[in-house]
């Protein structure tokens, strides 16, 4: 995160095929953490209007900007399995399999 960087990041939210769920938009010196509970509500949402749906996400794959405790709890108590990169601990591309889906999407 750049405090001082101009412009908007761009949140996207895809199935496992890359198929984009949910898109959203925010000022590019806010972290990209704070993109995520509102994306998930609105996915929520979404998925309990679709007719035959068999239920909701049950894992988030993401990188370690998202490794915070506060949203981990949040993420357990939606019932999405949080897959994220630990800080420090765990090496970021562990989760590149998964997380390719995403750079494809966006490009």
């Amino acid at each position: 995160m750049d405090r001082g960087k101009p412009g908007s990041t761009l949140h996207v939210v895809s199935d496992r095929h890359g198929l984009p769920l949910v898109i959203g938009l925010s000022a590019g010196n806010v972290h990209d953490s704070h993109g995520l509970k509102p994306m998930a509500i609105v996915l929520h949402m979404r998925q309990r209007s679709w007719e035959g749906h068999a239920g909701q996400a049950v894992k988030l794959h993401a990188d370690q900007a998202y490794d915070i405790p506060e949203l981990r709890r949040w993420l357990a108590r939606q019932r999405i399995e949080p897959r994220i990169a630990r800080k420090g601990i765990e090496p970021d591309d562990r989760l590149g399999r998964y997380r390719w889906v995403i750079g494809r999407t966006i490009a």
